[in-house]
């Protein structure tokens, strides 16, 4: 094959790879839905929705190599800055990270960790000043045959997906959720290893106190830890993974499933309780009104609104004229008053007579009259 026949293949092939490259579309927290950044899509929107996960440079689907460890970009991926909203979960519960793809040659292992954003929220944290503690780790699941069965791969079998559950004893306030993959299958060579770290800002609720010690972004691995120059080609394979030890209390053993989203929600911001975590307000009454007091009820997303009423019996008395009725338009801006389509309520100040002599009518015409009857 000619030389520049090479590197076109060559070419072609390393813009194959990049593009089978991943990302996280959306996470779902209890049935719940909520949309992450798109690199492939938001960095060319004029006026990109405000999403749960951090924005990031990586619009290729490209990695972190590890001559950037000691970098910000290994943080939360490349120039990647806060996110503007953030989705609710108790603590102890579970949160499915949903990724577009995975391809299968990329094996490694998959690890999470949080960060407590402290008073300021995690919309204006400083990423610097995270400091992360590692609440799940997988890696190496089966090495008797290379390149062994990894979590990687155990991701792309549960619909590209991964389940990671939030200790049930960390305090409540704002968090940044760091999911990460690392690709290992050049990682046999210095620089090999491939980082893919996606972060999400999350408001943990619950009971619980613990606030476990962390280590900053920049810290968690360097370019000769273990787990990153690791070759996975030769059998028996063997693995140790990266980063700081797992949090005592973390959730070992997670059972990996796939999550089916019953509903969406867009990121909440500021101080806002999504309508998801309201429990349904019971009103009570005696008199005939409830039927509308029942309105003002919360109610979360899953539960479907109320059937509307029967319509209300119509009565209408009619002479023989032909003029148009009137019309009532709600939702107008005008106090859900009645506004007339026609001007009747000109008739008698010298419209009407100036009408009629315009179409040689002497006499009024009568209007229709139309009465409402109250159920």
């Amino acid at each position: 094959m000619p030389r520049f026949t090479k590197s076109i293949a060559s070419v072609l092939a390393c813009a194959s790879l990049a593009a089978a490259h991943g990302h996280v579309k959306h996470i779902i927290i209890n049935g719940v839905q909520y949309p992450s950044f798109d690199p492939t899509n938001h960095p060319y929107m004029q006026n990109p929705p405000t999403v749960v996960g951090w924005t990031a440079a990586n619009t290729d689907n490209g990695f972190i190599a590890p001559d950037e460890f000691a970098s910000g970009n290994i943080i939360c991926h490349k120039s990647a800055t806060n996110a503007g909203g953030y989705a609710v979960v108790s603590a102890g519960d579970k949160v499915y990270i949903q990724w577009d793809q995975w391809p299968e040659s990329h094996h490694g292992p998959v690890i999470d960790y949080l960060a407590s954003c402290g008073s300021s929220g995690c919309d204006a944290v400083n990423k610097a000043d995270l400091e992360f503690f590692k609440i799940s780790e997988v890696g190496l699941i089966d090495g008797s045959q290379a390149p062994g069965f990894w979590a990687s791969d155990q991701l792309i079998a549960n619909n590209a997906g991964w389940l990671v559950q939030i200790p049930s004893d960390i305090a409540p306030g704002h968090y940044v959720l760091r999911h990460e993959i690392i690709a290992l299958h050049a990682a046999g060579q210095p620089n090999g290893a491939q980082n893919y770290p996606q972060c999400f800002n999350l408001l943990v609720t619950g009971s619980g106190s613990a606030v476990p010690q962390g280590v900053k972004g920049t810290a968690l691995y360097t370019p000769n830890d273990k787990g990153i120059l690791a070759g996975i080609y030769n059998a028996p394979v063997a693995y140790e993974i990266p980063g700081p030890a797992l949090y005592s209390n973390a959730a070992r053993n997670v059972q990996q499933s796939v999550s089916v989203a019953t509903s969406t929600a867009s990121a909440l911001t500021g101080d806002a309780v999504p309508v998801e975590t309201q429990a349904p307000v019971t009103t009570t009454t005696s008199s005939s009104s409830s039927s509308s007091s029942s309105a003002t009820s919360a109610s979360t997303t899953s539960i479907a609104p109320p059937p509307p009423p029967p319509p209300p019996p119509q009565t209408t008395l009619t002479t023989s004229a032909t003029a148009a009725p009137t019309t009532t338009t709600r939702g107008n801006g005008n106090g859900g008053r009645p506004v007339p389509t026609r001007c009747p309520g000109l008739v008698g100040l010298g419209f009407d007579k100036r009408r009629r002599q315009a179409r040689g009518v002497s006499k009024p015409e009568k209007a229709v009259e139309t009465v409402e009857m109250v159920a």
